[in-house]
C-alpha cells in the first residue's frame, strides 16, 4: 500500500464521528503548522530527501507527511504523484512561496497565512499586495451587461425591464 492510500485509510478510519474527526484535523493542522514553521524560517525554498528522511527530520509520521505534500502539492514547480509515492521514494519541493501563501489564504488556513515566519520570506507590504491579489482575483465582474430595452437573456421574448428587471 503507498503511504498516499495510508494516508487516505487513516483520515477514513478518523472520520467515524464528528468529534473523533475534529481531534483529529486539529492534531494534524498542529503538526502542519510545525512544518510550514521550519521551512519559513529556514527560507527553505527547496526540500528534499526521501519520504522517511523528511518526514523524520520535521518530527512526524509518514503518513501525516503525505497529508503535508497533498496540501502543498498545488504550490510547488513540479506536482507530486502522490498515489505512487513510497517511504523510500526521493522527493524535491520546490517551493514557490508567492503561491503558497495564496493557497493558504484560499483554503482559508489563517494558522498557516498569519505565521510571523512568512515575515523571513515577504514584507508586510507584500503580504498586504498578495491579499490584495487574490482578493481581485475573486471578484467576478458581468461584463455582458444588459440594457433596459434589450431583450431578456431568460428567453422570455420580453424587453429586460418588463421581465426579469421587475424581479
Amino acid at each position: 500500500m503507498s503511504c498516499y492510500s495510508q494516508w487516505k485509510k487513516i483520515i477514513e478510519n478518523e472520520s467515524v464521528n464528528e468529534e473523533k474527526q475534529y481531534e483529529f484535523w486539529n492534531n494534524f493542522c498542529d503538526q502542519e503548522k510545525a512544518i510550514y514553521k521550519k521551512i519559513l524560517e529556514e527560507k527553505s525554498s527547496v526540500v528534499q530527501g526521501s519520504v522517511k528522511e523528511l518526514a523524520e527530520k520535521y518530527d512526524i509520521s509518514v503518513e501525516y507527511f503525505m497529508g503535508f505534500l497533498d496540501g502543498i502539492n498545488d504550490s510547488i514547480s513540479e506536482s507530486l504523484q502522490l498515489e505512487i509515492i513510497e517511504e523510500e521514494t526521493e522527493i524535491k519541493l520546490e517551493i514557490n512561496f508567492e503561491e503558497l501563501y495564496k493557497n493558504m489564504l484560499a483554503v482559508p488556513a489563517d494558522w498557516l497565512f498569519n505565521l510571523e515566519e512568512w515575515s523571513n520570506i515577504f514584507t508586510d507590504d507584500e503580504r498586504k499586495r498578495l491579499r490584495k491579489d487574490f482578493n481581485r482575483a475573486k471578484i467576478v465582474v458581468n461584463e455582458n451587461k444588459v440594457g433596459r430595452n434589450d431583450q431578456c437573456p431568460c428567453g422570455s421574448g420580453k424587453k429586460y425591464k418588463k421581465c426579469c428587471a421587475l424581479a
